[in-house]
């Protein structure tokens, strides 16, 4: 299980699944792959969604609930606890949000790709933590403090604009039933670890379902479920949960998230023919996100507190903001949602952060390397503190 919790480990299967879902799909076999991710399942008249939407909407959901239950420890005990903590790397997360954005629309606006601009604000904290795992070694634990503290409150943003930007004809009565299923369900948390835990342990698993059922059928995005369930539960029982559900969120649930947002089919066109969504999201991750966080992050070092925040340089902040362009996880699911009736800028907007995420991969591993290699020689970080084995902070995210 230790390879399952490792930083590396969902970085490099999150990489293998998307890249053999656009093989696969490209090859003689595509059209049979898309069709069985497009094969509705589960009770006929009743509840029914394809094979796609299970992974999207369900699947899904676990791993935000993951990712919920890290920003509760990071927002009550952990990094960001306190204004002085959060400041820096939230006028960074900031920049590079705004910047990328305004990328992208430079990129689209007015055509039909317009609505895709939350696409680049997203940061993926497993591809992150892999990079700094694999090239990392010397680095000082306040420049990761920071990169983590970015990466969480990136996650903030997309799932703010999951939960106001993709909701539509939202049906109250059933959002409040969701409500009131997960305030009891915070409830029963607090009361595992003593007698009955094993019927509470079944009962907050049957409304963490109906929780979700409510959500997808009042018509906010399912995942929202999951982000509420984690937010709301006791935090200790929450921090054991998301530990048992971090090997099969990291082998399972993101690998099949990967493959099914990759399944795309190059489109046979000249690059003057595609999308501005292909080529807004392809710009706007390396490049809007490096400028955004390293020109936002200068101004954080200059109007905050410097003695309450690690001293960083123009080279770190250019690092964070490469392995910021690392969009993947979210962008997928914000392409996705964005384009939803239309497919085939759908598929190029996928195209778009897959390539846009592999150029920053490589300019934050050459970035991350570098400034490693400067650290060690300053001889900054004792030898001891090697990132490729995995500290607190990245036990504890997926």
């Amino acid at each position: 299980m230790s390879l399952l919790r490792s930083a590396r480990f969902p970085a490099i299967v999150l990489l293998i699944a998307a890249v053999l879902s656009l093989v696969l799909a490209n090859s003689p076999w595509g059209a049979s792959i898309v069709g069985l991710k497009d094969t509705y399942l589960g009770i006929p008249g009743v509840f029914e969604m394809s094979v796609g939407h299970w992974i999207q909407d369900g699947l899904l959901a676990v791993f935000f609930f993951v990712v919920a239950v890290e920003l509760q420890f990071e927002l009550t005990n952990g990094e960001l606890n306190s204004a002085r903590k959060a400041l820096q790397p939230a006028i960074a997360a900031a920049g590079g949000v705004i910047v990328p954005i305004a990328v992208y629309v430079a990129f689209a606006a007015g055509s039909d790709a317009s609505s895709g601009w939350p696409i680049p604000t997203a940061t993926d904290i497993a591809f992150a933590l892999g990079v700094l795992a694999v090239f990392g070694k010397g680095l000082p634990s306040g420049i990761r403090i920071f990169l983590l503290a970015l990466a969480i409150l990136d996650d903030i943003v997309g799932i703010v604009f999951i939960a106001v930007l993709f909701t539509d004809g939202v049906n109250i009565a059933l959002l409040v039933g969701g409500a009131a299923a997960v305030a009891v369900f915070a409830v029963l948390s607090r009361n595992l670890g003593g007698r009955g835990s094993a019927a509470i342990g079944v009962a907050l698993v049957v409304l963490g379902v109906t929780t979700w059922v409510l959500v997808y059928l009042s018509g906010v995005h399912a995942t929202i479920a999951g982000v509420a369930l984690g937010l709301a539960m006791a935090q200790q029982p929450a921090l054991r949960t998301r530990h048992a559900l971090e090997p099969w969120v990291n082998a399972i649930v993101l690998p099949l998230f990967a493959f099914s947002a990759a399944l795309v089919v190059i489109p046979q066109v000249s690059p003057a023919d595609l999308s501005p969504a292909f080529w807004g999201v392809l710009v706007a991750l390396p490049v809007g996100k490096i400028v955004g966080i390293t020109l936002f992050g200068w101004i954080s070092l200059r109007i905050g507190n410097r003695g309450a925040a690690p001293h960083l340089s123009i080279m770190d902040l250019l690092t964070a903001g490469a392995l910021g362009g690392i969009g993947f996880t979210v962008s997928l699911l914000l392409s996705e949602l964005a384009f939803a009736g239309e497919p085939l800028v759908r598929d190029e907007a996928t195209l778009g952060v897959l390539a846009g995420s592999a150029v920053s991969l490589v300019i934050a591993a050459i970035f991350v390397a570098q400034r490693a290699r400067h650290y060690r020689r300053r001889g900054a970080v004792p030898a001891e503190a090697d990132p490729h084995h995995d500290s607190p902070e990245e036990s504890r995210i997926t």
